[in-house]
């Protein structure tokens, strides 16, 4: 069994109702193997030489009443290898849980917070986790952003000794997933890079940038020279053979609903008051050199 020498976070966001880990190792697609996380059971993050029946296991217990702490003894009660293992939990009511193994590779060890746990293994040193904790307590804004930050921070901090290779990070709420189906708010990861951790953010800027939604205020009528551009592109890819009007009149609708819906936009555009998301305006000018 190869040992995963990693640093990660499990947390929840009561304001959200959101659990999730964020995680980066000199390990190959450690996204496959550390994080787990269900929306009203809890998130557990398991590694150092990973028993990855704890991720299934951690939650069953959770979902069905036990607290982080209780979750984390019963579990490594029942595992011979404990001593190396290293595991971080956050239960159903955002209350927290950490460990680590006494044969765990140094350094290796964990912080526990108000609903979260950091922790890491073969780390440059205990700054790692520290700054992981103190970001996370600080930084504002939504759950996903927090334990980016978190992450970040470790990484700059130190991290792993030996390296730099993988990177994920998951988050989960309730109906938060594609077309409200499943759990999975976000679910990226990173499996071999040499700034694994920069680029996972380059994903989640991503995400927002197609699934996010923004403000009334942010959003921009489609009108005038701005409408005009939309229309050359549109015109330019075959979806508009009208004149470069600037009017939002039918053929103009229709040319870009289908032109939105290529390019994977169509739930930041709203087609019947002809407005759209500033940062996807901002995208797409940029995008086809406007």
């Amino acid at each position: 069994m190869k040992k995963i020498s990693t640093f990660s976070i499990v947390a929840y966001s009561p304001e959200e109702n959101a659990w999730g880990i964020a995680v980066a190792s000199k390990f190959p697609a450690v996204g496959a193997v550390v994080p787990w996380a269900k929306a009203g059971a809890g998130a557990v993050a398991t590694q150092s030489y990973a028993n990855t029946t704890f991720g299934p296991r951690g939650l069953e217990l959770m979902q069905n009443g036990k607290s982080a702490q209780e979750t984390l003894d019963q579990i490594l009660a029942e595992d011979d290898q404990r001593d190396v293992r290293q595991v971080g939990m956050v239960d159903t009511h955002g209350l927290a849980a950490t460990y680590t193994g006494e044969n765990c590779l140094s350094w290796a060890g964990g912080i526990v917070g108000k609903h979260f746990a950091v922790q890491g293994n073969i780390l440059t040193g205990p700054e790692t986790v520290e700054a992981m904790a103190d970001v996370f307590q600080h930084k504002p804004g939504d759950l996903p952003d927090r334990l980016y930050a978190a992450l970040i921070a470790g990484d700059r901090a130190g991290g792993d000794r030996r390296g730099k290779q993988s990177a994920a990070i998951l988050v989960v709420k309730p109906n938060a997933g594609y077309g409200g189906y499943n759990d999975r708010w976000l679910d990226y990861r990173v499996d071999d890079h040499e700034e694994p951790v920069p680029r996972l953010g380059d994903l989640i800027e991503m995400h927002q940038l197609y699934f996010g939604k923004s403000q009334e205020e942010e959003r921009l009528l489609l009108s005038g020279e701005t409408l005009k551009q939309l229309q050359l592109i549109a015109q330019e890819r075959g979806y508009y053979e009208g004149s470069l009007h600037g009017e939002y009149d039918e053929p103009t609708r229709s040319a870009l609903r289908s032109f939105m819906g290529n390019e994977n936009f169509e739930d930041r555009v709203d087609f019947e008051k002809g407005e759209i998301d500033e940062p996807v305006l901002v995208f797409l000018l940029k995008k086809f050199n406007r």
